[in-house]
């Protein structure tokens, strides 16, 4: 039984408030993570970084998002969504704001790692909005959620005029304070959760570290994270790199490569939310093994050398990549809940978390693969592998499932 069917009644509205004002504070926190891949150019020509210092430069503040996941998704089980969240964007929002006054590649870095506060508010946002939802609703509504991934398209857009017109200290800044103003937005608009507010009525004490980690002994959540670090991980990489992709590659203007590496982004985030509904309505585990199998033959095709592909044929790939990357999104997070309603922030905090790793690992990956073999299509074939160990392994897993006669809570892997 979900926390909704036990918690004391609430207003009908309460839960698409609460969907809704958050999925708005993650599209402000996704675009302030994302700064680096608009800004992060600028830096590279003014400081003359190589391809691996871009990469890790890009790649600092989804490190802090990713490894911040699973202590924000505790905190959030221990002290409400909404006070955590309200102060992660605030913290965020302050790191950001000092980011303007780094003049050294090190001082850039070092407040890298306080701008990636702004991604770990996505463990934060799934623990605090799947409790308004029965279960039935809860791929939809996590897939709403998650569309907020559209941040780095509204980065992408707005970003390079901004700087253009007032220098890459005007978008920290002003992204900066917009987070600011949407914490103090949030905190005076929303409800504590109802699995908080239960909790602290009938005076629950907090699970112990040893409870909240027990599942992550289970070998399926590792897959789940494998899964993830494909899905969102090599998602987020491509929001970041593709920039300097289509830069190098077709000698595209900032401008330009921006606007088409949002455009990327936009059905890579949305349509999550179409994610959510067909893994409610056909099952996560359908929408998964679509999700491999044509990104696959996707990032197989980007893998060909860079001259062999014109512009048309890479952006009608790339935009099929992200809409499929979008559909398993949301997938992996509809297994959450279902398996381990208990535990959303921990498992989901993990998950989380190796999904953001893949955002940081993968750019500084494609970094050094283009400085190692002078291919930019190298990145692909990474991508490339990754999906076929995943989807083998899924596989393999769904036939053994099936040799056991075991079912699965959302006709999932």
């Amino acid at each position: 039984m979900s926390a909704i069917e036990k918690a004391p009644p609430m207003s009908a509205s309460e839960p698409a408030k609460a969907l809704w004002i958050s999925t708005v504070a993650f599209t402000l926190c996704f675009a302030v993570w994302t700064i680096f891949a608009i800004i992060g150019i600028r830096i590279k020509q003014d400081l003359g970084l190589n391809e691996a210092e871009f990469g890790l430069l890009v790649g600092t503040p989804v490190l802090t998002g990713s490894v911040v996941r699973i202590v924000l998704g505790i905190w959030t089980g221990r002290y409400g969504g909404r006070l955590v969240y309200t102060l992660t964007m605030l913290a965020a929002a302050l790191a950001t704001f000092l980011l303007s006054y780094a003049q050294t590649y090190t001082q850039m870095l070092i407040a890298g790692l306080g701008v990636g506060l702004a991604g770990g508010s996505f463990a934060v946002g799934v623990a605090y909005v799947s409790p308004f939802f029965p279960a039935d609703k809860q791929g939809t509504a996590l897939g709403i959620f998650g569309a907020g991934n559209v941040g780095a398209a509204v980065t992408k857009f707005a970003a390079p005029f901004v700087l253009i017109a007032w220098g890459w200290q005007a978008v920290a800044q002003i992204w900066a304070v917009g987070l600011a103003v949407m914490a103090i937005v949030f905190w005076f608009t929303t409800t504590d959760d109802p699995a908080f507010r239960l909790r602290r009525e009938r005076g629950v004490a907090s699970k112990s570290l040893a409870e909240e980690f027990a599942p992550l002994q289970n070998v399926q959540v590792w897959r789940f994270s494998l899964y993830y670090f494909f899905a969102f991980g090599g998602f987020v990489a491509l929001s970041l790199w593709l920039p300097r992709y289509l830069v190098g590659v077709y000698d595209f203007n900032l401008e330009t490569a921006g606007m088409i590496a949002a455009a990327y982004s936009i059905p890579g985030s949305i349509f999550r939310a179409f994610g959510g509904v067909l893994s409610d309505k056909k099952g996560a585990r359908s929408v998964m093994y679509a999700m491999f199998a044509v990104s696959a033959v996707a990032t197989l095709v980007l893998s060909l050398p860079a001259s062999a592909i014109t512009p048309a044929i890479f952006i009608v790939v790339i935009f099929v990549l992200g809409f499929f990357m979008s559909l398993g999104k949301a997938a992996v997070y509809k297994h959450i809940p279902a398996y381990y309603p208990e535990n959303v922030g921990a498992v989901g905090g993990i998950v989380g978390m190796m999904g953001g790793l893949g955002g940081f690992i993968l750019p500084i990956a494609f970094g050094l693969l283009k400085d190692m073999t002078g291919l930019w299509s190298s990145c692909f074939l990474l991508l490339f592998a990754i999906v076929a160990i995943s989807l083998i392994w899924m596989h393999l897993s769904v036939k053994q499932l099936s040799r056991q006669g075991h079912s699965a809570p959302v006709a999932a892997t």
